[in-house]
């Protein structure tokens, strides 16, 4: 039942407790209660509201960072994660596997104030080997969320 309610308000997070109960056949009381152990059990973390930034005038833009480090022996990444995770900065922060160790997401700001980030802020920490930063340049989708507008999608006819 939890992952079921999980997944009902991830995908919409402004269903009320009612609308759960309703589409789970259950007792609002009792999704009252679960949502109230699952917040407190930090389960769920926080509720957001997604932008389509490119229908505004905000001239900002988002980067992500490609981050390679040397880990310390004993101390692997999580010491390192502690140092970038806490700059303000820093929108998410993921650690990965393949070609490079973390993969950062920054907040919306100009672009100088995301090189001098980089720069000035991120490379200067003693085990980061290379960042590769990307702007991203258009979203398409995000949380299962479309961004932009799909057209009819009917096909050309075509007679001989």
């Amino acid at each position: 039942m939890r992952e079921k309610i999980l997944k009902l308000i991830e995908h919409d997070s402004r269903l009320t407790h009612k609308e759960i109960a309703t589409l789970l056949g259950l007792e609002e009381a009792l999704i009252s209660q679960t949502i109230k152990e699952l917040e407190e059990e930090k389960i769920i973390c926080g509720y957001h509201t997604l932008v389509n930034w490119d229908k505004t005038d905000d001239n900002m833009v988002s980067a992500i960072i490609e981050l390679r480090v040397n880990p310390q022996r004993g101390q692997g990444f999580d010491r390192i994660a502690e140092k970038i995770y806490h700059f303000p900065e820093v929108k998410s922060m993921y650690l990965t596997s393949g070609g490079f160790d973390f993969l950062i997401e920054l907040h919306k700001a100009p672009i100088r104030e995301i090189a001098d980030f980089v720069s000035s802020r991120l490379s200067i920490i003693e085990e980061v080997q290379s960042t590769t930063t990307h702007v991203i340049l258009k979203k398409y989708k995000e949380y299962d969320t479309l961004f932009i507008k799909k057209e009819n999608n009917r096909r050309m006819v075509v007679t001989p």
